[in-house]
C-alpha cells in the first residue's frame, strides 16, 4: 500500500517562512553587531564568489570616484543613460547646475535600466548607498554620513573583451557628444591669484545673438572662416599625423567699431565654444601664462583683444629696456612669454583650441607674432561695405527682396564714407520708420564724406607747406 503524504497547511508554510526570516534578520544583525567589519565583508565577498560560480553573468562596478578624484568614466555613463532610457524607466535625478541654463536630467537611485550592443544585452543598474565617511586628520571626530554612487553594469561573460575595448570607448565616446548638445556656452574672465586654484573661476551664459546669418561682412569672408573652421574640427587625425598641435590662430584687425567682438561670439555660437578673455595687463609673470592655458578647456577660444595696448610687447626690438620690467618697474609678460604660450610646448597641452588675437593697428605688431602657425589666419574687418549694408538693412529694416528706394542712394555712398557697420547699425535704431531711417542714414553718410574730403585736404596743405 502506498502511503498518503501529507501537505503542510498554509498557515504552517507562513508560520516557517516567517521563522526563518527570524532566523536571518537575527544572524545579520548578530554579525554586524559582534563580527568585525572587515570579517564581514570578508564573508560576504567569498558568498559572493560562490554564488558567481553558478552564473555566466560578470559585473562591472563603476564609482563615482576613484580614490579623492572624480571617476570620468562614471560621468559619461551617466550623461549616456540619460539618452537610452526607455518608457518604463520611472525614476529620474533633475537638477540645475551653478552658471547653466539647461535642466540636467539623470537616471534615478536603484533604476534599472536594459541597452543593447553588436546583438547582446548589457544591464545598468544605478546605485546609491549611505555610508560612514571617516577623516583619516581627525580620527576622534564623529564620522560623517554620505551617500556615495555607483553604476553596475552586468553582461554575459563571453562579452567581457568586447565590454571593455568597445562598448565602454562608445560609451565615452557617446557621451561627448551628448554633453556637447545640452552644452550651455560660457564666457569666462580671468579673475588670477598666483596661489589660486583656478583663474577662471568668474564665468556668465553667453547669451551673444551673433550668428554668422546676421554678420554684416562680405559673404565670400564670411564663407571662407565657416570652411575653414569647418575644415580645422575634422583634421584632428591630420594634425596629429604631421606632428602639430590641435588649435588654430586668428588674427582680426581693423577699426574700432567693425564687428570684431561680433564675429568672435559668432565663431562661438557656432562651434558650441566657451571663450576664454585673457587681459594680458593682469598677468605678471611668463610662467603664470602656462598655468593660465593649463586650466582652460578643450573646444574653447581663447581671446586677447586689442594685443597692441594690453601689454608692450616690442622688447625684442629694445635691447636697452629691461623685458621683463614695464616703465613702473613692475613684472610684465615678454613676446618670448607670449610666443611660447602660443606655439610652445605646453600649447600643445590641449585639443580643438582656438586662439584669438585682435588689434586696430595691425603694423605694431612684431612679425614673429603673425607668421603661420601661431596666427594662421589673418581677417581685415574693413569699413562697412554695400554687402555689409544690405546685411544691416535686413536685420534692423527687414528689408530684403523688395529694397526701399532710398537703400540704393544710401549704397553708393557707404562705398565712399568710411563708416563703421556699428555706425550704421546706430543710425538704423533711429526710428522704426524706414523713411526716415533712411533719410539720416543718407543726411549722416554725406556728413562724413564731407568731413573726410575737408581732413583730407587740409593735410595736403600741411604737407606742402
Amino acid at each position: 500500500m502506498f502511503r498518503k503524504i501529507q501537505r503542510p497547511s498554509v498557515k504552517r508554510v507562513i508560520s516557517t517562512a516567517a521563522s526563518v526570516a527570524a532566523t536571518v534578520m537575527l544572524v545579520r544583525s548578530v554579525s554586524r553587531d559582534l563580527i568585525p567589519q572587515e570579517i564581514n565583508e570578508y564573508i560576504y565577498t567569498k558568498f559572493n564568489t560562490f554564488l558567481s560560480t553558478f552564473t555566466n553573468e560578470i559585473t562591472i562596478t563603476i564609482d563615482e570616484y576613484d580614490g579623492l578624484n572624480k571617476n570620468k568614466l562614471f560621468y559619461a555613463a551617466e550623461i549616456y543613460l540619460a539618452s537610452i532610457t526607455s518608457p518604463v524607466t520611472k525614476r529620474f535625478r533633475a537638477s540645475l547646475p551653478e552658471k547653466e541654463a539647461k535642466i540636467n536630467v539623470t537616471v534615478g537611485k536603484n533604476e534599472e535600466i536594459t541597452d543593447k550592443f553588436c546583438g547582446f544585452e548589457l544591464t545598468w543598474r544605478v546605485v546609491n548607498q549611505k555610508t560612514k565617511l571617516q577623516i583619516p586628520q581627525f580620527p576622534n571626530m564623529h564620522s560623517v554620513k554620505t551617500e556615495v554612487k555607483c553604476l553596475v553594469l552586468t553582461f554575459h561573460k563571453k562579452h567581457k573583451t568586447k565590454v571593455v575595448d568597445e562598448y565602454l570607448p562608445y560609451v565615452l565616446e557617446k557621451s561627448v557628444a551628448l554633453k556637447e548638445e545640452k552644452k550651455t556656452i560660457k564666457l569666462h574672465s580671468l579673475h588670477y591669484n598666483r596661489h589660486g586654484r583656478n583663474p577662471w573661476e568668474a564665468a556668465v551664459i553667453l547669451d551673444h545673438p551673433s550668428s554668422f546669418e546676421t554678420l554684416a561682412m562680405d559673404e565670400e569672408i564670411k564663407n571662407m572662416i565657416v570652411d575653414d573652421l569647418n575644415r580645422f574640427l575634422k583634421r584632428k587625425e591630420l594634425y596629429r599625423k604631421v606632428g602639430k598641435a590641435w588649435k588654430r590662430g586668428y588674427l582680426l584687425f581693423g577699426p574700432p567699431g567693425t564687428g570684431k567682438s561680433s564675429l568672435i561670439a559668432a565663431m562661438a555660437n557656432y562651434l558650441n565654444f566657451d571663450i576664454y578673455d585673457l587681459d594680458l595687463a593682469e598677468i605678471n609673470y611668463n610662467s603664470d601664462l602656462t598655468k593660465i592655458l593649463m586650466s582652460t578647456s578643450n573646444r574653447s577660444i581663447i581671446v586677447v583683444e586689442d594685443i597692441d595696448a594690453s601689454t608692450d610687447l616690442s622688447d625684442r626690438n629694445n635691447k636697452k629696456a629691461n623685458p621683463k620690467l614695464d616703465p613702473s618697474g613692475k613684472p610684465k609678460v615678454t613676446l618670448s612669454g607670449l610666443l611660447n604660450f602660443i606655439d610652445g610646448l605646453w600649447s600643445s597641452c590641449g585639443d580643438e583650441r582656438i586662439i584669438i588675437f585682435t588689434t586696430n593697428h595691425k603694423e605694431k605688431l612684431d612679425p614673429a607674432l603673425l607668421r603661420p602657425g601661431r596666427m594662421d589666419v589673418h581677417i581685415h574687418m574693413s569699413y562697412c561695405t554695400p554687402c555689409g549694408f544690405k546685411k544691416l538693412v535686413s536685420n534692423y529694416l527687414g528689408i530684403t527682396n523688395d529694397p526701399h528706394p532710398l537703400t540704393l542712394e544710401a549704397e553708393k555712398l557707404i562705398a565712399l564714407a568710411k563708416v563703421t557697420p556699428a555706425e550704421v547699425g546706430e543710425q538704423l535704431l533711429k526710428s522704426d520708420d524706414p523713411e526716415i531711417v533712411l533719410s539720416c542714414l543718407i543726411k549722416f553718410l554725406k556728413g562724413k564724406i564731407e568731413s573726410e574730403r575737408v581732413r583730407q585736404e587740409s593735410a595736403e596743405s600741411t604737407k606742402d607747406k
